[in-house]
């Protein structure tokens, strides 16, 4: 099958699904097979008539359409690691904590050849699946392995421009992050806890690393009506601590 990858929008209301090139649709609405030549902006039918906008992928349709094992990381979260780390196309990137592979599926799009690692067998094979939904199962490889147990062998190469973890034992990899990075690399930590981002900012001080920092990530959506405009007082707010830090 292909691995050019769109989002089937309905015409008429707002269902979404996330299908690649050749995959069939199934749904109450009727079935259709994505053609080959499919390109954004076609019109496909339901053997019942019913009508799909063919959308090119973006990246927040990853997160909002991939199979999930577990909480992904948010589009913000995504964005201030790209952000800071300043992501680029060509970037060789160590990863570990796979899940659901939102940030994976998000660097392999930029262009950076990824390396991710996943302890759970069920959970990569998940990932496996949605980097090839994404259009990008050539660019992201999913291992299944502890990365921690991998180190020794990961270090002999090149060096990686990039190292993001988002696990429980984040610290014990900062510690090797000297060994793993480019001179100039950047790592970067998202952890649930302080407790965790305390110990992954220590790891990175003793380790050597510079421009060491951690940050809160809060993001308060504005509600507007014909009342007035407030910070609304529902949803989730904080999401998690981001450790940022370079090498050399």
């Amino acid at each position: 099958m292909s691995d050019t990858a769109f989002l089937l929008v309905h015409v008429d209301s707002d269902r979404e699904y996330l299908r690649a090139a050749g995959d069939e649709l199934q749904t109450d609405l009727g079935v259709l097979t994505v053609p080959e030549d499919a390109e954004s902006g076609d019109v496909l039918e339901t053997h019942l008539g019913e009508r799909f906008l063919v959308r090119a992928l973006r990246g927040p349709d990853l997160f909002n359409h991939f199979e999930r094992t577990g909480a992904p990381m948010m589009p913000r979260d995504v964005g201030l690691v790209v952000g800071h780390v300043g992501a680029q196309s060509g970037d060789r990137v160590l990863d570990a904590g796979t899940g659901t592979g939102v940030l994976a599926g998000y660097l392999g799009r930029i262009g950076a050849d990824v390396v991710t690692y996943e302890q759970d067998p069920e959970f990569a094979d998940v990932a496996r699946e949605n980097m090839r939904l994404a259009g990008v199962a050539d660019a992201v490889d999913v291992r299944t392995g502890d990365v921690t147990e991998e180190l020794d062998e990961l270090t002999g190469g090149d060096g990686f421009d990039l190292l993001t973890l988002d696990t429980a034992d984040a610290a014990d990899v900062v510690e090797r992050a000297p060994d793993l990075l480019v001179p100039g690399g950047y790592c970067a930590v998202y952890v649930p806890f302080v407790e965790d981002a305390r110990d992954a900012e220590l790891a990175a001080r003793d380790a050597g690393l510079s421009d060491v920092e951690t940050l809160e990530t809060i993001q308060r959506q504005m509600q507007v009506d014909d009342r007035g405009t407030r910070p609304s007082t529902a949803g989730v707010g904080h999401t998690g601590y981001l450790l940022f830090a370079r090498s050399g």
